[in-house]
């Protein structure tokens, strides 16, 4: 059930705010680097660890919140829990995917072009702004700049 919840949201993502890679809607921190797998794991530690160490040398944090960092995984047991999550999806992996059912594949085919929906006007202009603030501030959050749309529409429309 989780993993269908995450791939539900993966699609809403995709299609509300044209999320397009994992990494903008799985990886907001950074903790991912290329070639990792795409799940957390011991690697997602390790790159937790390195980046924790980056940004006190540059002074972005305290001693007293990498104490902490490291005060808090000692007790979360360090790198035990990242070693279950690998071993839990080895275990799911092997274990292989079952067929779906006759009615669900049928289901999940691909509609026909002609009933796609199609877009409203209001999606379309609140999309064309989204895009046109995205290109001035690339760097921002697309979630965040979606919402910024949003809410200056609707205090509009009142």
């Amino acid at each position: 059930m989780p993993l269908a919840l995450g791939l539900w949201e993966a699609v809403r993502a995709y299609m509300e705010y044209e999320v397009n890679t994992r990494e903008e809607l799985q990886d907001p921190h950074g903790l991912h680097r290329p070639g990792d797998p795409p799940y957390e794991g011991v690697h997602t530690f390790h790159n937790a660890r390195r980046r924790l160490h980056r940004r006190y040398r540059e002074g972005e944090i305290g001693l007293f919140k990498v104490t902490m960092w490291y005060l808090w995984h000692i007790i979360d047991l360090w790198t035990i829990p990242f070693h279950l999550a690998e071993w839990e999806i080895r275990t799911i992996q092997k274990a292989g995917q079952k067929t779906l059912p006759a009615s669900l594949d049928k289901w999940s085919q691909p509609l026909p072009k002609e009933q796609w929906a199609k877009p409203s006007a209001e999606l379309t202009r609140l999309s064309a702004e989204v895009k046109r603030r995205h290109a001035q501030q690339p760097n921002r959050p697309i979630t965040a700049i979606f919402a910024e749309v949003y809410a200056e529409e609707t205090t509009i429309s009142a």
